[in-house]
């Protein structure tokens, strides 16, 4: 039986920065609109990290909606208390998705955006756990990724080879799902759910200058991901450090070109 770590791949100090950085307000706002979110609602953000997107989401269900965000991150759940928690209208609970959510509440829909990818082995389970504290007729949102960090061109054969190996470490060891967007339209119809909708629509989409902001994320998933596997750079010439670099200097290069998808899947649940 094989073992893996199951601790966030993505763990350090500035992680929270990175996740508010990355999160664009006009991008979710767009991506709740297909999910159908209305005023009103009562929502459960699942995974919702530092609460950015939380506070982002409660605005559209205002007036008379409600929002929990919940994470299983201590240091997460803290910021957001701090940053956008405002009575019962936004709160925030420590919870692992990964197990039953009895007594949390029923909700009216659920968000789930980029929280499947880290659970590659739990993630229909975590799917059935939301979906029993789903109101009957409510709907439930999945929203992920596919072919995770791996679209790069034109990378030197050396670098690619290196970051296929990485990601398939990461995989393995660490839990994580490169491919976990292509998976979300099984886990709702083996479910039940009805009137099931898709969409797909480019995540990163990265050429010419780089901006700030997609720098640092990308770096800092590079450095945090290759740090937890450097024993991988042994053969690299130079090593972990001068890898770190290339792929820096091929990123800030405006010939590079980069994307990701991102996949919307929806769907009722049976009243």
């Amino acid at each position: 039986m094989m073992c893996f770590n199951t601790s966030y791949v993505m763990e350090n100090l500035e992680e929270a920065i990175r996740l508010e950085t990355k999160t664009n307000p006009v991008t979710v706002q767009n991506q709740a609109i297909w999910c159908g979110l209305k005023q009103g609602m009562h929502v459960l953000d699942a995974g919702c990290g530092p609460g950015k997107t939380t506070s982002i989401l409660y605005q559209m269900i205002e007036p008379g909606g409600s929002i929990m965000g919940v994470d299983y991150s201590e240091e997460r759940i803290r910021h957001a208390r701090e940053q956008y928690s405002r009575g019962t209208e936004i709160h925030f609970e420590l919870h692992d998705l990964r197990n039953t959510l009895d007594g949390i509440g029923n909700f009216d829909l659920i968000w789930v955006r980029f929280v499947l990818e880290y659970n590659r082995h739990e993630s229909l389970q975590i799917v059935r756990n939301l979906t029993s504290c789903l109101n009957p007729g409510g709907t439930l949102c999945l929203l992920d990724l596919d072919h995770n960090c791996l679209n790069h061109y034109e990378l030197p054969s050396r670098m690619e080879k290196i970051l296929y190996q990485l990601m398939g470490a990461v995989e393995l060891e660490f839990n994580f799902d490169p491919y976990a967007g292509r998976k979300l339209y099984s886990y709702l119809y083996d479910l039940d759910y009805e009137d099931i909708q898709i969409d797909m629509r480019s995540h990163h989409l990265i050429y010419g200058k780089i901006d700030d902001k997609d720098m640092f994320n990308w770096v800092k998933k590079v450095e945090v991901s290759s740090a937890k596997k450097k024993e991988l750079f042994r053969e690299y010439p130079g090593g972990h450090n001068v890898f770190f670099d290339d792929f820096k200097r091929f990123f800030t290069d405006p010939r590079r070109f980069t994307y990701t998808p991102l996949i919307l899947c929806k769907g009722r649940k049976p009243a």
